[in-house]
């Protein structure tokens, strides 16, 4: 018998790759054969998939970027790159096709709607992306990571929340330790994007703390190549012990120890921090498409699990309070910890897996 086949279709950056790739081991554990379609950039982030996925890089382009021959040239592209996947698919015709955004998911999701193929898409953000905007109507599920998400009138979503790596889902829910009168971890993630604005605040904000309490402040700062040597020279001056890397590889780990967490609001970290459960300040990234990172940050806001600082509110000041607010109130601390543990969806994988596996037997009756 011939195993089913999956085909996830993803955009080359981890928002749209990290997703893919937990329902990928999970359709692999099922006894599915998957394939990964993408570009060169997201081939980068194949390389922690199953060994069994088969990753197919196709012709794709976005109109956003490069002058105007590259403009020109971007339908001639896209049109080969429907036209080759057709090809395939007509070959090997997938069982269910998956789309998880970004302009590299144009030509298997455009082709499976040509071929009338089982056909959805998982929507990570607040507010749909481009590509799956243009596809919200054609495809037979729309999977929301972050609920509630703007849809397209006449568009019904599925709230099944935003799958996290195996190493977030070993500590979902670990024990949060208040804030008290011993060492205290803070932890500063900004992501690849937009995060310079965090390491010009952050250090000010703290090093504007009463010196008794900075003194009990252990700090994780994330912050860009460039940044790094700025960033930690203003810490040091402040008299602040902090570690500074421009990435950390186990920000599981981190997030288990933090006290309080400072992060952008990109999709995958809204869910880290729901799926652990740490109170957090959120500071959505102002030039972000559709400004989503404020919908991404929406839900733990109104769960009382975050504080949202908008970007054109952010200083030192405001953000030295709101720090202090959270770290001098253990019992505010703890109720918003609570609270984002409430919000998180650990479960995200599975309901995925469950609609693709319900597409399938539509299919097959």
């Amino acid at each position: 018998m011939v195993q089913p086949l999956l085909l996830i279709a993803a955009g080359g950056t981890g928002g749209h790759m990290f997703p893919a790739q937990a329902l990928a081991e999970a359709m692999v554990a099922k006894g599915w054969r998957v394939k990964l379609s993408t570009d060169a950039r997201g081939a980068r982030y194949a390389g922690n998939y199953p060994a069994s996925v088969i990753v197919e890089e196709v012709a794709s382009a976005t109109f956003a970027r490069g002058g105007v021959l590259a403009k020109i040239a971007v339908p001639f592209r896209i049109f080969t790159g429907v036209a080759a996947a057709v090809m395939d698919m007509r070959a090997d015709p997938p069982s269910v096709v998956v789309g998880f955004g970004g302009y590299p998911t144009i030509p298997a999701l455009a082709a499976a709607t040509l071929l009338r193929l089982p056909r959805m898409i998982h929507e990570q953000n607040g507010i749909l992306g481009r590509v799956n905007q243009i596809f919200a109507r054609r495809v037979e599920r729309v999977a929301c990571g972050t609920w509630p998400t703007a849809l397209p009138q006449g568009v019904e979503g599925v709230h099944t929340g935003n799958p996290v790596r195996a190493a977030v889902l070993d500590r979902a829910g670990a024990p949060y330790i208040v804030p008290g009168d011993y060492p205290m971890s803070l932890l500063v993630i900004g992501g690849s994007q937009g995060a310079r604005i965090l390491s010009d605040v952050v250090p000010a904000a703290i090093a504007a703390l009463p010196e008794a309490f900075r003194s009990r402040l252990r700090i994780a700062h994330q912050a860009r190549a460039e940044d790094q040597q700025r960033v930690e020279a203003a810490y040091a001056a402040a008299g602040l012990q902090a570690e500074v890397k421009p990435f950390f590889d186990d920000v599981p780990r981190r997030l288990v120890e933090a006290q309080l967490v400072i992060s952008r609001a990109g999709a995958s970290s809204v869910a880290d921090i729901s799926v652990i459960g740490r109170p957090s300040i959120l500071v959505p990234f102002a030039a972000a498409a559709g400004d989503h990172q404020t919908a991404n940050a929406r839900g733990l806001v109104q769960a009382e699990a975050a504080i949202l600082i908008p970007e054109s509110r952010l200083d030192p000041a405001t953000l030295a309070g709101h720090v202090a607010t959270v770290l001098e109130s253990p019992g505010a601390a703890a109720r918003m910890a609570a609270a984002a543990l409430a919000y998180g969806t650990p479960d995200a994988t599975d309901r995925l897996v469950r609609l693709v596996e319900e597409l399938r037997v539509r299919e097959t009756r």
